[in-house]
């Protein structure tokens, strides 16, 4: 049931993150790595599986990051210099 969740939680990021969603394919990557963890904590996987899976999330992730950085310099990076008052010492 585990490897199911893992697999369908994995392919329902990749599919949110080709639709240009990033924050919901993110919050599948980490339902992924939760799936993972309860899988490594059962130990029901090999430790030579564990890296394979450990590489899928990480990709996963990585390719949010990706996408989400892309997404803000196509956007002109809005929130830059919204806070400088701020780091500059102004009123919170």
């Amino acid at each position: 049931m585990l490897f199911n969740l893992f697999n369908r939680y994995e392919a329902e990021s990749r599919r949110v993150l080709e639709a240009g969603l990033v924050l919901p394919a993110y919050d599948y990557v980490l339902k992924c790595s939760h799936s993972f963890n309860l899988l490594d904590a059962r130990n029901a996987i090999s430790v030579t599986e564990r890296t394979g899976y450990i590489g899928r999330v990480r990709n996963l992730a990585s390719a949010c990051c990706q996408a989400y950085v892309k997404q803000r310099e196509e956007m002109g990076h809005p929130l830059m210099g919204k806070f400088d008052k701020y780091e500059k010492g102004g009123a919170c």
